[in-house]
Parts: structure tokens; sequence; C-alpha cells
């Protein structure tokens, strides 16, 4: 079969940003929808918020309108003399009750006197920042209506260049009962969107598996899509089983030192291959071909009038490549060769930015510690030739491949009405401003 390479340009949702990029297929009867970026990992620093708002003209109305419980309520802890970020992200772990849900199983070593929270600092509820259209994502997801995410609050990482910083590591959302998810799924659907994309809930998949099957009851009928870290429990992700039928898990690294100081999760590798492995064995890939609507948005990585893939069922993979780890990144890729080639998708991402923080110095000091085990800059040109050369070598079935770009303004700001550009994304809900 003959290998097609397509370019297109694009950004991204959770937040990686395809603003460009390279869709390697070797299935001639299929059109290659070129063009990705993946919804799952990023935020944005004061001066790319002040720039992405001067740079684009927001339509939603930039309301001061906030809900009641719209909040941010964790604050970051880190201590003077402690400056480790494993070790401060460690220090949050003062929990009053056992907690199973993600993978660290935590159980506390002492009481405290306050909202018992975990790792990911969340409490029992179940808090969303935003949702809205994305149209970043990989082409498979987005089509044509764009792909309904959903941004959920906390993490069950510590990622020290998390461009989600914001909602991942800060706490900012509101809880939402039952009936308001079940409302912005609905929400979504009717805007147009081809799925729901649940952008980083492993810290809820109980809550989240309940208000699904409420979601379900209530008329959503498009598919559900996970978009996590992939740190997550076999046994959790059961829960989802016959809900989520489309999958964007990341595979960051097979080093557990490097997952250790960079995520704060030594066994993140074995935890995200089994959950990996799970995925790509219960979700067989579902691609059906999509003919143009009528109202379709143009998108720059796909032919007017032509119609576009979609994914049904199935695995997207998605790895990031950090500046200087070239071989973080031949490694990864040499696993996905050997266990995940023809069975799923991989969406290798060249999108590092790096973030100006906001936070105490304190934290910045512990963060600063952390991103010493990498190059905390842009990808080179160098690199990206040779990330090119890598993934000829490993001659992929189905591979989304970013265009490399020194633009920026993807970034999101959580805070604003319109996180995201207006191009990039159609604001439905927002945790504190009335859309």
């Amino acid at each position: 079969m003959k290998k097609r390479i397509l370019t297109v340009l694009l950004a991204s949702a959770m937040v990686l940003n395809m603003a460009g990029c390279i869709a390697i297929i070797k299935t001639p009867e299929r059109t290659a929808s070129a063009a990705t970026h993946s919804t799952t990992t990023a935020a944005t620093t004061a001066t790319a918020a002040t720039a992405a708002t001067t740079a684009t003209t927001t339509t939603v109305a930039e309301t001061e309108d906030e809900p009641a419980e719209a909040t941010t309520v964790n604050e970051a802890v880190c201590t003077d003399d402690d400056h480790d970020f494993w070790q401060a992200a460690a220090n949050i772990n003062d929990c009053t009750t056992f907690c199973n849900v993600c993978h660290k199983k935590f159980t506390p070593a002492k009481p405290v006197e306050t909202t018992p929270l975990g790792f990911c600092r969340e409490p029992a509820e179940l808090r969303v920042a935003f949702a809205g259209l994305h149209f970043g994502e990989e082409p498979l997801v987005t089509v044509f209506g764009g792909s309904g995410t959903i941004f959920f609050t906390g993490c069950t990482l510590r990622c020290a260049f998390c461009q989600n910083y914001q909602i991942s590591q800060d706490g900012f959302g509101r809880a939402v009962d039952k009936a308001e998810f079940v409302e912005i799924c609905l929400k979504l659907q009717a805007a147009g969107a081809e799925n729901i994309n649940l952008v980083t809930g492993s810290h809820h998949i109980p809550k989240i598996a309940e208000f699904l099957r409420a979601a379900r009851d209530s008329g959503v009928t498009i598919p559900f899509c996970w978009n996590s870290s992939a740190y997550e429990s076999v046994e959790m992700l059961e829960l989802l089983k016959g809900l989520v039928t489309i999958w964007l898990p990341d595979l960051k690294t097979l080093d557990s030192a490097f997952s250790k100081k960079l995520f704060a999760a030594p066994d993140y590798p074995e935890v995200s291959i089994a959950a990996i492995k799970w995925m790509i064995e219960n979700n067989p890939l579902e691609i059906k071909e999509i003919p143009e609507p009528p109202d379709a948005k143009p998108a720059e990585w796909a032919e007017p009038g032509q119609p576009r893939d979609k994914m049904l069922s199935g695995v997207i993979i998605r790895h990031l490549f950090m500046p200087g780890h070239f071989a973080e990144t031949a490694d990864v890729l040499g696993w996905l060769k050997e266990n995940a080639d023809g069975r799923a998708i991989i969406s290798l991402m060249n999108q590092y930015t790096p973030v100006h923080f906001e936070e105490a110095p304190d934290c910045l000091a512990a963060r600063s510690s952390a991103l010493s085990s990498i190059e905390n800059r842009l990808v080179t040109t160098e690199e990206d030739s040779d990330i090119r050369d890598l993934i000829e070598a490993y001659d992929f079935e189905y591979l989304f491949y970013q265009e490399l770009t020194d633009d920026t303004s993807w970034l999101p700001d959580f805070r604003r009405p319109q996180p995201f550009s207006n191009k990039l994304a159609t604001p439905i809900w927002h945790c504190q401003h009335k859309l």
C-alpha cells in the first residue's frame, strides 16, 4: 500500500496544539483527513492570556456575572524548606478518608480539620471549568461539528509544565450536579458536537459514569470520548465500558524516574501501559466516512465539499515530544509500533510550550526544580527533522503529526468566557460567566 503524507494547520483543546499536522495513512480506500490537535494539557500565562485577548476578538460577551459557587477552592501547597516538586505535590495528600478512584489509592497519614482533599485536590463534588465546541482535536474527532469538550477541575498527576494548570492544579471551576451536567451535554449536542469529549476526569470516574448514564437516558446520542493521561486503573476503566467508545489517552513516557520528577508519578509507565492495552482491547477501530453537510465549518486541513472520516470507536494514543528528550520519544514510538500499530491511531505532538506560571515564589521554585529535567523551550527545526525521520523509520499504519510552529496564541485562559480563540472554539458553558 502506498503511504500518503498530508500537511495541514490546526490547534487544540485539551490543550495540545496541533496547529498544523501531518497525517500518515496507509489505507488507500480511506481519505486521509490530515491535521490534528489534542485536548489534554494546557493552560496559559498572564502574558499569553493578554496576548490572546488582544490578538482575537471574542464574540462572547465578557460579562462579570458569576454563579455563587464559581470559585477556585484549592490553593497550591508548597513549603519554604521543601522545593522538590514531587514532595511538594505529596504534601497535599492529607485526607480523612480512603480513596481508590485514581491509581494512587490514597490512605491518609493523619486526619485534618479542613475539607478532605487527596492528591487531586478535589472534593467529592464533580467540578467543571468550561464546556464548548473545540475544533483543534484530531480530524477524526473534530470532523465537521467540532468536539464537545467538557473540562473537569483537578488531576491525578502534577505535570510541572502543564498548560492547563489553572484547572488541573489551581482548582479553577465549580461544582455541577447530575442535572446540570446532563444539560451541558444536551447543549453541546444541540450545538452540533460530534461527540462529548471528557477532559481529565480520571479522579471522578464513578461519578462521571453515573452522570453519563443519566445523559444517555435524557437523550444524548452522540459518542462519549475519554480524554486523559491514561494514569488510571483498569478497575476504574471498567466502569466506563459500554459508555465511552472513543479514547484519547496520553503515553507520556516509559521512564519511571522521568515521570516521578516531571509528573509526580513514578509508576506512570506501568499504569498507563496497562490502561492503554485495556482501551485497545475493548475498543476496536471503527471509522466512518461522513458527507459534508450544507452548513459545514471550513477546515484548513480539508478540501471543501469532500467527505471526512469520523471515529465512532477506537483509541488515539497521544505523545508529546519533550525538548531535548529524543530518546524518550523513540522509546515510546517503539512500544507503540509493537503494541498498537494497526489497532490504534498514533498522534505525535511537538507543541511543547513554556508557560509563565502565576504562583507563589516557593511553588515556582518547586516547579523549576522539576522542569530542570527537561529543556524548557520550544521544539527546534532540527528536532522536528529528527522526529520526521523517526516517523518514517517506524512506518506506522495511521499517525498524526503536528506541523512545527512558534505560534503560542492557542494557549487558553480559562478565566475568560472564551478561553481560546474564536477560530479554535465556540463556548457553550463557563463556570463563572453566563453565556
